[in-house]
C-alpha cells in the first residue's frame, strides 16, 4: 500500500512540473487506452470465473440495484452541491 502511495505521490510531483508541456495530451490518450485494456482483461478475468458466470443470474440484480442507487446518490450530491456554489456565485455578483 505504501509503495502505491508513493507511485501517485511521484506523479503527482512530475505532473505538477509537467503540466505547461505538450506531453500532457499524450498522457491522457494513453490513459484512455490503458483503462480500455484494464476493463478488457476484467472481462476476460470474470467470464474465466465458473463461479461468477453461475451466479451472474443473482449477481447481476444486485450489481443493478447497486449502480442505480450508486448513480442516484451521485446526481443528487451533485445536485446539491451545484445549488450551493451557484448560491454562492450569486451572492458574490451582488
Amino acid at each position: 500500500m505504501f509503495s502505491i502511495m508513493l507511485t501517485m505521490l511521484a506523479g503527482v510531483i512530475v505532473g505538477h512540473f509537467l503540466r505547461r508541456s505538450s506531453c500532457s495530451a499524450r498522457v491522457e490518450r494513453t490513459i484512455s487506452f490503458t483503462i480500455l485494456i484494464l476493463l478488457f482483461v476484467l472481462g476476460l478475468m470474470v467470464g474465466a470465473n465458473p463461479r461468477i458466470v453461475s451466479n451472474l443470474g443473482r449477481l447481476g440484480w444486485q450489481a443493478v440495484i447497486l449502480a442505480v442507487l450508486s448513480l442516484g446518490g451521485s446526481v443528487l450530491a451533485a445536485g446539491v452541491v451545484s445549488h450551493i456554489i451557484l448560491k454562492k456565485r450569486k451572492e458574490n455578483k451582488k
